[in-house]
């Protein structure tokens, strides 16, 4: 790689849409570790749609942000198009400061530990793991395909949002199901949200002034979709997703933790079919099943009006996050800090106040003012008294991303 090579672009290549991100990932000027320079973001939605949208924002150059409209076929017109407006701003696809393309990948199954350069192999076994990603890792080949054929001489690398979890021990990762059958059909737990675990739980340590190898941390990452982590000197020993996404907290429009047995009784009972209950648990649960919003700003209103409904719905999403922050305190033994992130865990103060309210017995407690401030940096919300710190941590899964693609075709 060309010392000069010092960009990655970042893709998150969904069924319709492709996120985008250009870092610059060259060396701090002291000679520190690669932190990243945003150069450009963007988005692509409602590709094969009649009308397709780009939205283009060049950070580096301070340009306005750039909105086209019309029909973009498929992944390779909108990857084209998003490399035409690059080129605009001098930052095109074939400059030769462009080190590699970073994907995202939802599922890695326990082949994929780690970020891993992509080649026809690499690919063919993120193809055998459709069946336990169906609605992700087909799109995120797409993306990968496109990709790779714009630019082939390009190293493009997967990083994989269950890599962070494969360090759980088995008697976390497993059900308690025949082993056998489980084995055959590759289930186990795997989670997802890592690259956001991972970056989050290290930023965290670094704002307690440790080495994440020394830090405990207990990471909840609360937004439409939510998962908790418990991530033991930086190694993540449980998570709250399973199989798929559905298992643990609830979420916005997913049910969480249910008794399997629900599933049967909806198929006896209510002559649902396996689709139906795949959508009501996926698409119709969580907030949106049990008041109608998902949004927990719409929520909060509504319960500040009096809202009953709103207010079940909130109480039941706390007891849940509640649970989660007591298993994992006994699953980690010493816990060092609780860190919320993501959209709900960054920006929802009543939130990160009711799921420690009456655990200071555990260590857990919020200052009302520093929990009432908002900031895009990382910061400390418990009072110095409090044995277990309590943090908001932005995260921020694309330069996660960046980084690993960057250290690995950089190593």
């Amino acid at each position: 790689m060309s010392a000069t090579a010092t960009r990655v672009l970042v893709l998150n290549s969904g069924s319709s849409s492709v996120k985008y991100q250009l870092l610059d990932m060259g060396a701090e000027p002291d000679g520190g570790s690669a932190t990243g320079t945003r150069l450009a973001v963007g988005l692509v939605e409602r590709i094969g749609e009649e009308s397709s949208r780009l939205v283009h924002t060049p950070l580096a150059a301070g340009g306005e942000t750039r909105e086209t409209e019309g029909a973009m076929a498929d992944h390779e017109a909108a990857l084209k198009a998003v490399a035409a407006e690059l080129a605009a701003d001098g930052l095109g696809l074939d400059s030769p400061e462009l080190a590699a393309i970073g994907h995202r990948v939802v599922h890695g199954g326990l082949k994929f530990t780690a970020p891993t350069v992509i080649d026809d192999a690499v690919l063919a076994e993120i193809e055998r793991l459709v069946p336990v990603a169906p609605l992700h890792n087909p799109a995120n080949i797409t993306g990968i395909r496109t990709a790779r054929a714009l630019r082939p001489d390009l190293p493009q690398v997967a990083v994989f949002d269950t890599a962070f979890h494969t360090t759980m021990p088995e008697h976390a990762a497993r059900y308690a199901i025949d082993v056998a059958t489980a084995d055959a059909h590759r289930i186990r737990r795997y989670g997802f949200h890592g690259t956001s675990h991972a970056y989050v739980s290290r930023k965290t340590a670094e704002l307690l002034g440790k080495d994440p190898s020394e830090v405990n941390v207990i990471v909840l990452h609360l937004g439409n979709g939510a998962s908790a982590s418990a991530v033991a000197g930086g190694r993540c020993v449980d998570t709250s997703m399973g199989l798929t996404p559905l298992e643990g907290l609830v979420m916005g429009t997913r049910s969480g933790d249910i008794d399997p047995a629900v599933t049967f009784h909806l198929k006896r009972v209510a002559g649902m079919s396996t689709d139906e209950i795949d959508a009501l648990l996926n698409k119709k649960s969580g907030l949106v099943g049990l008041c109608g919003d998902n949004d927990m700003r719409e929520i909060r209103r509504r319960i500040d009006e009096g809202d009953e409904r709103a207010r079940l719905a909130f109480d039941i999403y706390i007891h849940r996050l509640k649970k989660y922050i007591g298993a994992y305190s006994a699953v980690l033994g010493k816990v060092d800090a609780v860190a919320f992130t993501a959209g709900v865990g960054e920006n929802a103060a009543p939130v990160r106040e009711a799921a420690v309210a009456g655990l200071e017995e555990m260590g857990l407690a919020v200052d009302a003012t520093l929990n009432a401030v908002r900031s895009g940096e990382p910061r400390l919300i418990s009072p110095d008294y409090a044995r277990v710190a309590v943090a908001v941590v932005p995260t921020d899964e694309e330069l996660e991303i960046a980084q690993q693609t960057y250290a690995l075709v950089n190593a």
